[in-house]
């Protein structure tokens, strides 16, 4: 009985150790052997956007910069945390609490801060390198590279390289004192909710 168990062991084991197809991607290894490498491109072209000419009794309409890191060889869940950090901040006080982020992400997106202020300086013309906030930041999806990883037993397990994209805009100006003014707040949806309750009817009743 002990042989036969062995028996079928032995045809078995050794179809644990074959990978399938499926379990391989290389869709991104292919784009990267093409050149498409150089990440998303719509974002930039807010650059190049022209406004038509204001009348004098127009708000003046406040400079702009876009720019953006690709493939950022960091987690876009880890990155989010950092870049809501400097939302409605000062360029130089976003710069300040960056140096103090003891993550991989922040080295990037200072970086990332630091070109779009050159750039807004010198093609933009944007009078002062400090007159800047950040109107928006937030990062997206890049490539997900998926590998193997060998476990004990001929068992494999699977292991995911992420890379993530970071997006920017400076605007001219000071920043709002509120940045998330049109936000409800927790306590303002309680009060929304007690409000529709006590305004409820019930019809057909006495």
């Amino acid at each position: 009985m002990l042989s036969i168990f062995r028996g079928i062991a032995s045809k078995i084991a050794p179809s644990v150790s074959v990978l399938s197809n499926s379990q391989f991607h290389t869709s991104a290894m292919l784009q990267k052997e093409k050149g498409d490498n150089d990440g998303p491109t719509h974002f930039l072209s807010y650059n190049d956007k022209m406004y038509p000419p204001q009348r004098p009794d127009e708000e003046p309409r406040p400079a702009f910069i876009c720019h953006q890191k690709a493939n950022i060889k960091y987690s876009p869940e880890k990155m989010w945390y950092i870049a809501c950090l400097i939302r409605g901040m000062t360029i130089d006080e976003a710069v300040r609490q960056l140096r103090f982020v003891a993550k991989k992400g922040a080295v990037s997106i200072l970086e990332t801060l630091l070109e779009a202020q050159e750039k807004a300086v010198k093609e933009h013309n944007v009078e002062f390198k400090s007159n800047l906030w950040v109107a928006e930041s937030f990062c997206g999806k890049g490539y997900v590279l998926k590998g193997i990883r060998r476990h004990a037993k001929r068992r494999i397990g699977r292991v995911e390289y992420k890379y993530c994209h970071y997006f920017v805009r400076l605007e001219e100006g000071k920043p709002p004192k509120d940045y998330y003014r049109n936000q409800v707040t927790p306590e303002q949806k309680l009060e929304k909710w007690l409000e529709d309750k006590r305004k409820r009817k019930i019809y057909n009743s006495l």
